[in-house]
């Protein structure tokens, strides 16, 4: 059953690839980049976009299914080095997320990004989306030993914010943000919006409540858009 938490929500938390950014067109990008150089041809963003969410690796397998384990591993690191490059080409906040951070912020509610990211990635694509200065906290991939779906990270950013995580809300679009969430006590929401693929049934994952578009994540901290 989804968390239920007895204190008001002072602070909201979300995952980054899927949920705040829509990164999957430069990843795919990445991907059919590394393909044509390897002497294949691109293939359908659809298949792509469906994998981003769950990290370089599974975007590799996608662009490669039959490479065995060293040649995968190969790829993966050629992958990231040509989507390093590339980061924030037509990565962009999901539609009507600035209005809500904007609203947050002029509440006085601070928001933070908590990812599996790493950091070389995560900060320098904040940065170019003006976004770095905005945040309260950012805990990337690598800030701790422990990534989601361990709670720790999620842990570490209400620290950071000075917030009980118990009076924060964590929006993602895996299952593992929702483990993470729940076990962090945090109020786990899921984004409709973001990167799920059917075939993880996230019917079935024990979220509080589905966001279609994010305005929809405001009432949840007792708001509404900011005019």
């Amino acid at each position: 059953m989804p968390l239920e938490l007895s204190e008001p929500l002072r602070a909201a938390l979300f995952d980054l690839d899927g949920t705040l950014l829509d990164t999957a067109p430069d990843m795919a990008a990445a991907l059919n980049a590394l393909r044509i150089e390897q002497h294949e041809q691109p293939i359908e963003f659809a298949r792509i976009r469906l994998q981003v969410s769950n990290g370089a690796a599974a975007v590799v397998r996608v662009g490669f299914p039959g490479a065995d384990a060293a040649r995968a591993e190969q790829l993966r690191l050629r992958f990231l080095d040509i989507y390093a490059r590339q980061l924030a080409d037509q990565t962009r906040l999901f539609r009507g997320f600035d209005e809500v951070l904007g609203t947050l912020e002029a509440h006085g509610i601070p928001w933070g990004v908590v990812t599996n990211k790493p950091a070389y990635l995560t900060e320098p694509l904040l940065a170019a989306l003006n976004l770095s200065a905005r945040a309260a906290c950012v805990v990337s991939g690598d800030t701790l030993a422990e990534r989601k779906p361990h709670p720790a990270p999620l842990r570490l950013a209400a620290e950071r914010i000075g917030i009980p995580a118990e009076q924060c809300l964590y929006l993602g679009d895996a299952l593992r943000d929702v483990q993470a969430a729940i076990a962090a006590r945090m109020l786990p929401l899921g984004a409709r919006f973001g990167y799920l693929d059917a075939a993880e049934e996230p019917e079935r994952w024990p979220v509080a409540g589905w966001i279609d578009r994010p305005a929809e994540l405001l009432p949840w901290l007792g708001l509404r858009l900011h005019s």
